[in-house]
């Protein structure tokens, strides 16, 4: 168990990634690289408390919230850190919002400063709300001198909030206190990754996800580490030039990311991941045939894993030499799983029921949000809203999300083996399957499916239904499969399976 007893009550979250590695010597080491601009510790941490400082001087009171609409850039990293040094409370989004969600998201957290890109457009302005534009927040900071220390913050106080995902609707504010990102270093930073000071850690998950944030701020700044920050799109042909230019030893990706850059590398892409030691996934289970074809063209494991907002980052994880392709590993040190049926009665190994998760990092509440914070956090332990099962190994093996989970003759259906049975073919790129009622009321699985550029079409289906009668039990076979330009997806590459449904 993570003994957060280890952490004084005054504790601040930004002292300790970044004040720390000065006062200890290593402020000369490189934190970020970004394009050409390259900044240490030293250079950060001086950036963040004036940041701190001209938020202060603006009237930044202690729990005010700061919104970022900024792509991943030493700009970003400066203000969230700079925002937590002032004792406020740093909320990073998504700057590919749409603009109806970016205004539910601005008047649901009501920030007090919100500091953007101007070439991504002005936000809307609001009471009480000031605006920042990135290149007002550097004129301020430079003519600012930096704050003397930071914060005195509770180790418990609230110092950053994420939105989630929305997968089966709209996003919801997490709320995360200045210990989350400490626990979580010190559980899978180093107990899985083994992370350690020479590693440069490149992710394709964006700052404003909690996988991202981890992976590109507080993991390696916990180590003493780099990131390598990309503003760019990341598409396999621009990741692969970030790869080879800045050399990473810790790559970071989803799924669907996985499957892009496969796709591109058999049709001839110029790629060299010989840097990376160790390849993460999250975000939703990697189908095992991604898995395989990866290790085969780089030699590389993917370390596949499932983690949430609410838990700040990844609970759940496959082992370097220990990996159970299709699998989401064990437990990481720290947290605590049960599966449980509909009555929350524990369910021996081999059955499918939901999963349960204990830990240090769990959110403190959902942000105007009471209802749900009472019913996912409100006890002694949070539920994922995952289906999953236990193998006699321990391994834990997703079968997709609750309320994706399908009814057939009476018996329950996992999308993802469906997915990942039909992702065996070499010309499907993805694939989603959902239930839909036939002309009697009962529900059918129904897979979706999105051709790889140039693969053949003709007697695709029929090759797909003869998958499905080689691997599937006959309940589990997709009555009908439809060939799609895309598969609907939030911002963070996972399905968004209730609009296939609709």
């Amino acid at each position: 168990m993570c003994a957060i007893e280890r952490l004084p009550d005054r504790f601040n979250a930004a002292h300790w990634f970044l004040r720390r590695m000065v006062e200890d010597g290593r402020g000369d080491r490189l934190a970020l690289v970004c394009d050409d601009e390259r900044l240490t510790y030293a250079e950060l941490d001086r950036r963040a408390r004036r940041v701190a400082a001209a938020l202060g001087a603006a009237g930044l009171r202690p729990g005010d919230r700061v919104a970022m609409l900024l792509p991943d850039s030493p700009a970003l990293s400066a203000a969230f850190w700079g925002t937590v040094a002032a004792g406020g409370v740093a909320v990073p989004l998504y700057t590919g919002l749409p603009p109806r969600e970016q205004r539910a998201i601005l008047h649901d957290c009501a920030p007090r400063f919100l500091v953007y890109d101007p070439t991504l457009g002005r936000p809307s302005a609001a009471p009480g709300r000031t605006l920042w534009s990135v290149g007002e927040m550097s004129a301020r900071c430079a003519a600012t001198c930096p704050a003397a220390g930071y914060a005195d913050t509770h180790r418990d106080g609230f110092a950053f909030m994420l939105y989630s995902s929305g997968t089966t609707g709209e996003p919801k504010g997490v709320m995360h206190r200045h210990r989350d990102a400490w626990v979580c270093s010190t559980t899978y930073a180093e107990a899985v990754l083994g992370i350690r000071e020479d590693d440069r850690c490149f992710s394709v998950a964006r700052i404003p996800f909690a996988y991202g944030l981890g992976n590109a701020q507080y993991f390696p700044m916990h180590a003493g580490a780099s990131a390598v920050l990309f503003p760019g799109r990341p598409t396999p042909e621009a990741v692969f030039r970030q790869v080879r230019r800045h050399r990473p030893t810790l790559f970071f990706g989803i799924p669907t990311a996985y499957a892009r850059m496969l796709a591109a590398m058999e049709d001839g892409a110029e790629h060299d991941f010989s840097s990376v030691r160790l390849c993460v996934s999250a975000g939703e289970a990697l189908p095992a045939p991604i898995f395989e074809r990866w290790r085969e063209r780089t030699g590389i494991e993917i370390l596949d894993g499932i983690g949430s907002t609410e838990l700040c980052h990844i609970f759940l994880s496959n082992r370097p030499g220990a990996c159970r392709p299709g699998s989401s590993g064990t437990p990481v040190p720290g947290y605590r799983m049960r599966i449980v049926d509909d009555d929350g009665r524990d369910l021996p190994r081999g059955r499918v029921g939901d999963l349960l998760v204990q830990g240090h990092s769990a959110a403190a509440l959902y942000w105007n949000n009471p209802e749900a914070t009472q019913r996912v956090l409100g006890g002694e332990w949070i539920r994922t809203g995952d289906k999953y099962l236990v193998d006699e190994d321990g391994y834990f093996w997703h079968a997709g999300r609750s309320d994706d989970m399908l009814r057939v003759s009476g018996r329950w259906v996992s999308p993802v083996e469906v997915e990942s049975t039909l992702l065996r073919h070499e010309a499907v790129l993805e694939c989603a399957v959902v239930g839909v009622r036939d002309g009697h009321g009962l529900v059918k699985p129904c897979a979706f499916v999105v051709v790889r550029d140039g693969a053949r079409r003709e007697g695709l289906e029929a090759d797909l239904h003869a998958l499905a009668r080689e691997h599937l039990a006959r309940y589990k076979h997709p009555r009908r499969i439809a060939v799609v330009h895309a598969i609907p997806k939030t911002a963070t590459g996972k399905m968004r399976r209730f609009l296939l449904r609709e």
